[in-house]
């Protein structure tokens, strides 16, 4: 049986696996280049790690506006309806193959409302 999510670094865990699948991903690979460089990806895990533990855990360690890279990453490579599901499923598919529980189902779900958000705001900007 897998353990729950219930550390920093079961979420570090997460997002470092999640991102080597995103990094492999030939559909969106290429939203993930800046991170070749392993400082610059560690340092953008340690965000995603502050974001999750608040996201899942409320530890207050984010306090950035996390739509504002996206927008701004939107407008040199713009995301896709497919960009989307394939993130969703390349998280989902992650926390499954590491973690089951209570806070990994919490992950998922809050992984789903993130996307549908972001989707929503950056086709308003289509508008």
């Amino acid at each position: 049986m897998k353990k729950d999510i219930e550390t920093r670094e079961d979420i570090y865990v997460l997002v470092k696996e999640f991102y080597i699948k995103l990094m492999n991903d030939d559909l969106i690979s290429h939203f993930f280049e800046d991170f070749s460089n392993p400082f610059l990806l560690e340092e953008h895990l340690q965000v995603l790690v502050n974001f999750w533990d608040n996201i899942l855990f409320y530890s207050g360690e984010y306090r950035r506006n996390a739509m504002q890279p996206h927008l701004k990453l939107h407008q040199t490579k713009p995301f896709s309806s497919e960009h989307f599901k394939c993130w969703l499923s390349n998280f989902n598919s992650t926390v499954d193959l590491l973690f089951e529980g209570e806070m990994a189902h919490a992950a998922k779900t809050r992984a789903l409302s993130i996307a549908t958000v972001m989707e929503i705001k950056i086709n308003e900007l289509k508008v």
